[in-house]
């Protein structure tokens, strides 16, 4: 009984494997080209996603190992009025650094030629996180950039005491 069950379960799954074989042979054909286009050579793809900004395997090793952070990202927020500067917590004692509260954090712009620091508002205090780190907890600070100098696709410096990070990619 187990057997014909099996058998009579195989014959659908073949027939779909089957058709789908060649809906999918017939969707990754090329279009046909026109007389236009034949000369040219079409440019290659241009990876827009967050991998085109992750550092290099060695500059991560470094951030974790010495100064126990990683996933190390600079993004703009609030339509470019600020600049948001975020890492991951994997070591708290030596991660104890960027959460100084006498460490005055900066960005350095080297393309647009400014420097940002972190506001402090009226109510709110500094716009950045001082607590005791923790791993695993992703902590983030936000620079003021009131000229929108610093623009998506700049490379950017962020200072924090002795912690330096260098050549991050604001998305």
């Amino acid at each position: 009984m187990l057997k014909q069950v099996i058998l009579r379960s195989r014959r659908p799954l073949v027939a779909i494997l089957l058709v789908s074989s060649v809906v999918f042979s017939g969707a990754q054909s090329a279009p046909p080209q026109s007389s236009q286009s034949a000369g040219k050579p079409t440019p290659a793809p241009v990876w827009q996603g967050s991998q085109a900004n992750r550092l290099s395997g060695r500059a991560e090793m470094y951030y974790e190992g010495v100064w126990g952070v990683g996933e190390l990202r600079v993004k703009t927020a609030e339509s470019g009025e600020l600049i948001r500067f975020n890492y991951r917590v994997l070591d708290p004692n030596k991660a104890a650094a960027l959460n100084d509260k006498k460490a005055e954090p900066k960005l350095f712009d080297a393309q647009a030629k400014v420097s940002l620091v972190v506001p402090q508002l009226e109510k709110v205090g500094k716009l950045r996180q001082e607590s005791t780190p923790k791993a695993g907890m992703t902590y983030w600070m936000a620079f003021s950039n009131p000229t929108r100098a610093v623009k998506r696709g700049h490379h950017v410096d962020v200072v924090i005491g002795s912690f330096r990070a260098n050549n991050l990619v604001v998305e």
